[in-house]
């Protein structure tokens, strides 16, 4: 995998107007048909160690499980047999500032409050003990929610990566989440894999088929040809690792088959293994989030072959999403059909979205924006309340070093007179990760530049404890959108795409899903260098106040905004990419 370095040097003018057809890229990803169709008794089987899901009491850490939880209410409305496999935590995290600090607070919750309900116990064994893990379940119609839990698991993300705390989570999620399924009477027609977290699930399964009698070699064969491995990430941070004797006490234990103990084995180099290497070994299908990202990817097999990504990019469930008011005009303007798919005269019928509507639109969610303000104060404490015709810039999404939140503040003189020149207010929303002392330290000094300027101290606002209802609020309330990733850094993103879809203006690199359509197609922000880059992000800035201020302008962004990503967007449209991809015709 690159590391930040080399991605920077390597990728970060990259030449990325006319990305190829990545399935012709990509032909030689060739493989038989799969063995069994999806059904009720063979479900798709989603494995995540996250999911974003308030609705159904599960609070999340970041866009891992939004995604998966939009994944679950696409399969819903497509009425695909579907379950989601995920460990429930028993603390929520909950952030706020002191003295300028991120500070993590950790909430029990109960899952029997959201509808979830006790099947049976089942036990995997870790450091020569048993462990008794709860296996809990919510049906829906089509799809449902399987986890598992036990009151000593802790919180999503708890310790550092490659402790023994989250390997035992994760073989927990694999071997106990297996099981689960079994004793629910579940046989999985496929697996997804999201995340190298999730490998131990397929491990399960090998190992299952392996002593039960079947030739080891055919147990691999079918185990590989019914499992897509997904990646998420580019970042090396997310990268796995732990030491054979972390094995011996917590994997080990769990494996029947001595075949696949001594497939495992043989996958360490020298006394650690790379959780990423043995889940691209145990998937022969593998896929990326954007199309960009499926082409950059530097994953290697055991023999160090570059392995090869299908795009699948990722898509978000539009009726949670966006806008009730925007939504029924979308349908019934024949925009998106009831499943959440642009109509083949999509294009043609976006004529129909007019100033008027955009901004009544907005309006509406000026509204929800104020409502939830309420009940979250900025980093000062303040309660917010924004007119129709504020300005409202928003920069939401994981605090991470490749994000560059800190990026509009390089000349906070700049700043300020883009904001005062058109009343304008800057929001900030984004979880910072507990220990991530790097991002801790922009985000306090990106608040002593605020508190320093009399003005950026009234009209710059970071809002703390990001959540699914303020990230809804921000994308339908705010007017322009602030994405500006390192180009080459970000798989997908799917903050922006909910801008777009609430009618947002997008000001943006040019990477992750973004890149999936042209740069004409929003307000790009791009340079030879970083210093260019901030330069043509506050000129995107006045240009997007500018749009604003003229129904002409404001009518053709939108609209060709929708017309190359409504496509993109569109959650229906990933599923069904999943599923052409998984079950060829």
């Amino acid at each position: 995998m690159i590391d930040e370095t080399q991605a920077g040097q390597e990728y970060y003018y990259y030449p990325l107007e006319n990305i190829e057809d990545v399935d012709i890229f990509y032909e030689a990803v060739e493989r038989e048909r799969l063995t069994k169709a999806v059904s009720e008794e063979r479900p798709y089987t989603y494995w995540t160690i996250e999911i974003y899901d308030q609705a159904n009491g599960i609070r999340g850490g970041g866009g891992l499980g939004t995604l998966a939880a939009d994944t679950r209410r696409v399969a819903e409305r497509m009425g695909v047999p579907f379950a989601l496999i995920t460990p429930f935590y028993p603390y929520e995290s909950r952030q706020e500032i002191k003295d300028g600090i991120v500070v993590d607070e950790h909430r029990p919750v109960e899952y029997r409050k959201f509808g979830f309900k006790f099947v049976d116990k089942v036990n995997i064994k870790c450091c020569g003990q048993l462990c008794s893990l709860d296996v809990i379940e919510k049906k829906f119609k089509h799809t449902r929610i399987i986890a598992v839990t036990e009151p000593n698991f802790g919180e999503l993300y708890s310790g550092v990566s490659g402790s023994d705390h989250r390997l035992y989570q994760e073989v927990a999620l694999g071997f106990g989440g297996y099981a689960a399924l079994k004793l629910i009477g579940l046989k999985p027609a496929v697996m997804q894999l999201n995340e190298v977290a999730t490998f131990f699930a397929a491990l399960a399964r090998l190992d299952e088929l392996a002593s039960n009698g079947m030739d080891f070699y055919e147990a691999v064969v079918y185990t590989r040809k019914h499992t897509l491995y997904t990646n998420h990430t580019l970042v090396q941070a997310a990268e796995a690792e732990f030491t054979r004797e972390q094995f011996e006490r917590y994997v080990f234990p769990n494996v029947k088959s001595p075949a696949v103990r001594k497939w495992l084995s043989d996958k360490f180099d020298g006394d650690r293994i790379k959780l990423s290497s043995v889940t691209i070994e145990i998937a022969e299908m593998r896929s990326g989030v954007s199309k960009l990202h499926a082409r950059v990817a530097n994953y290697r097999d055991i023999a160090g072959n570059k392995v090869k990504f299908r795009a699948v990019t990722n898509g978000i469930d539009m009726d949670y999403w966006v806008l009730p008011g925007i939504m029924e005009f979308m349908r019934n303007a024949g925009i998106i059909d009831a499943k959440g798919f642009p109509t083949v005269n999509y294009s043609d019928k976006l004529e129909l979205l007019t100033a008027d509507k955009i901004r009544e639109f907005k309006r509406q969610g000026r509204r929800l924006l104020n409502s939830t303000l309420k009940k979250k104060p900025d980093h000062q404490g303040r309660i917010l309340k924004f007119k129709d015709d504020d300005l409202v810039y928003d920069f939401r999404r994981r605090f991470a070093d490749y994000k560059r939140p800190e990026l509009a503040f390089r000349d906070p003189m700049r700043l300020r007179n883009i904001l005062e020149s058109h009343n304008a207010h800057y929001l900030m929303a984004g979880r910072v990760h507990s220990g991530d002392q790097t991002m801790q330290e922009k985000l306090r000094q990106i608040l002593e530049i605020v508190e320093k300027d009399d003005y950026l101290r009234e009209h710059v606002h970071y809002l703390p404890d990001y959540d699914e209802k303020l990230a809804l609020a921000l994308s339908a309330g705010c007017n322009a959108a602030i994405n500006v990733p390192i180009v080459g850094l970000e798989a997908c993103g799917t903050s922006w795409m909910k801008d777009v879809a609430n009618l947002g203006v997008l000001i943006s690199t040019h990477d992750g899903g973004v890149a999936d359509g042209p740069t004409r197609a929003y307000l790009n922000v791009s340079g030879n260098d970083e210093s260019e880059e901030i330069n043509m992000l506050y000129q995107r800035m006045e240009e997007a106040a500018a749009i604003w201020e003229s129904d002409f302008d404001l009518e053709y962004t939108m609209r060709e905004q929708l017309k190359e990503y409504l496509p993109v967007i569109s959650g229906a449209r990933m599923l069904q990419d999943y599923l052409d991809f998984l079950f060829p015709t």
